[in-house]
């Protein structure tokens, strides 16, 4: 693995409104089979992996992400490009904010329905 780090972070506007500030530290670049691990302030961890093929972008929804206390849906917004979004369970009250917020759309959530609140 190598990391590229953005000595002077590239900042960019995003969203609806163009409201939301974003800061592009750097980038990563892993050889096949290599794995980078996020880590939430709360301790719960997800895994991004490269294949030779491509990428594992999500651990397992129905099992390693349910444990490390995420759900994940499948959105659309207004423009009509889908994405998969990995939430935090304790905060789907946000996550439902900013959906409103940005005019997007959840089209599926995937793994156990139950684990949506």
């Amino acid at each position: 693995m190598k990391f590229k780090s953005n000595n002077s972070p590239r900042i960019f506007n995003v969203g609806k409104n163009n409201n939301i500030s974003i800061s592009d530290v750097g980038e990563i670049f892993l050889e096949p089979d290599e794995q980078v691990t996020f880590v939430t302030d709360r301790g719960d961890r997800h895994d991004f992996c490269r294949k030779s093929w491509g990428f594992y972008a999500t651990p397992s929804i129905n099992s390693r992400l349910k444990n490390e206390n995420f759900v994940t849906a499948l959105v659309v917004n207004e423009h009509n490009r889908i994405f998969v979004m990995v939430i935090e369970k304790s905060k789907i009250k946000e996550f439902r904010s900013y959906l409103k917020d940005e005019n997007q759309t959840i089209v599926a959530w995937l793994g156990d329905p139950l684990d949506q609140s």
